[in-house]
């Protein structure tokens, strides 16, 4: 306790700490102001009749933080911007001038590498933006338009987008924290009240036992999800010592590399999300066409999407799959001993060069299995739980959740970061 009551003395007597985190309390206030503005021709009546109990929406509204349960200005959220984010992730796996230009080419590089970036992120959100508006038209969310008036929503919705991916911009620069994760997590935070609500009102008598299993399971979720955030193997390095005559100049210190379980983050979580909801878009906007050929195809990705278990699994799979995926573009085992090399640096007991690099990507791979398989029970026990209780307001928690923990855990950590380097 009293070291909590002195970093709070630090943040509140530091003039440059204190001007960082209400800098992050004015750009999620504006946030929220842009969350309550709608765009022309919604029709809101309509809108909450198509909302209730739409999984494929709730995703989207995780990533628009809440902007879409209004169809509000910023409707399309951070979602473009992290499908583009991860899109160029993977393009560094297939051309390795890209890889250059983000690893070896410094600040410039990894500028020119942040334009494509945003550049794909307007691509992104025009092709999702024009999908669901008139996704919402057909649904009667929004009052039929000409095409100047679509086209007039689709640039307000893709400005909106544009305009967060600039304040989570400068949230990372000027604030604390990363700047898109905090406004992920601020929508989830602000729609707390809104399920709660829902939750009490389907709240029956004969389902207490329900929710009594419900909150024990939430708890050691909670529980379970910071342990296996913080959980990390350390590698044990030593740097060797370096003689000029008879005396030792520098080296022979020891320290280890942190290899953390779940290298990945939520990053699996939210690309497998994104993946899954394509299926949601093809069949609502083609379950009514006149072509026989995409009706049939909307029919059974209906049936697909409406059978639990094989959706499930699918989404377990993805998750799996793209942890592997992820730990391998950010993580390079090769180039790490490389730089262990250069620095005087070894492993006890592992042969610099390629031996490290083999013994790190050896350990990186079992440690991920355990990263993954937790992953992937996270994304799909709400859906078990779901299907178990009936209650649908459930059904997002465990992703709702994993993605709060890890974003106050990496806030707390920098916020210690910044008091520990002003006290010393």
């Amino acid at each position: 306790m009293e070291n909590f009551f002195r970093k709070l003395k630090v943040i509140a007597t530091d003039r440059a700490l204190r001007n960082r985190i209400f800098f992050v309390l004015g750009a999620l206030l504006v946030f929220r102001m842009l969350a309550a503005i709608p765009i022309p021709g919604v029709d809101t009546i309509r809108l909450a009749q198509f909302l209730s109990n739409n999984q494929f929406f709730g995703i989207l509204n995780i990533f628009s933080g809440g902007g879409l349960s209004n169809l509000s200005i910023i409707m399309l959220g951070v979602g473009p911007y992290i499908t583009s984010s991860i899109v160029m992730q993977l393009l560094t796996m297939m051309f390795p001038s890209l890889k250059s230009m983000y690893q070896e080419e410094g600040d410039a590089g990894r500028a020119k590498f942040t334009n494509y970036t945003r550049w794909l992120t307007v691509l992104f959100a025009t092709i999702q933006g024009y999908s669901l508006l008139i996704l919402l038209e057909r649904q009667g969310a929004l009052f039929p338009l000409d095409m100047g008036g679509r086209l007039e929503n689709l640039l307000i919705i893709v400005s909106g987008s544009i305009l967060l991916m600039w304040i989570g911009e400068l949230v990372s620069e000027f604030g604390i924290g990363n700047g898109v994760s905090l406004l992920i997590f601020a929508g989830i935070v602000a729609n707390l009240p809104t399920e709660i609500s829902q939750l009490l009102f389907s709240y029956d008598p004969s389902q207490l036992p329900y929710f009594i299993m419900f909150g024990a399971i939430g708890l050691l979720l909670i529980a379970g999800i910071v342990y296996m955030t913080e959980a990390e193997r350390p590698i044990p390095v030593t740097y060797a010592k370096q003689m000029r005559g008879m005396k030792t100049t520098s080296g022979g210190g020891s320290t280890y590399i942190p290899l953390r379980l779940t290298q990945a983050g939520v990053i699996p979580i939210i690309f497998a999300l994104s993946i899954l909801t394509f299926p949601q878009i093809f069949v609502n906007l083609f379950a009514t066409s006149t072509n026989l050929t995409l009706v049939s195809i909307s029919q059974a990705l209906s049936t697909f999407l409406q059978q639990g278990l094989a959706y499930g699994i699918t989404y377990f799979v993805l998750v799996f799959v793209f942890t592997y995926l992820y730990t391998a573009i950010t993580f390079d085992p090769k180039t790490m001993s490389e730089n262990l090399q250069k620095n005087g640096a070894f492993i006890p007991g592992i042969r610099p060069g390629q031996a490290t690099a083999h013994y790190v990507g050896h350990v990186l791979v079992r440690i991920t299995l355990v990263g993954a398989l937790f992953l992937g029970v996270i994304a799909i026990l709400p859906l078990a739980m779901k299907s178990l209780t009936g209650i649908t307001a459930i059904a997002l928690g465990g992703t709702a959740l994993l993605i709060v923990i890890n974003v106050v855990t990496d806030l707390i950590k920098k916020i210690d970061a910044q008091v520990s380097m002003r006290e010393y």
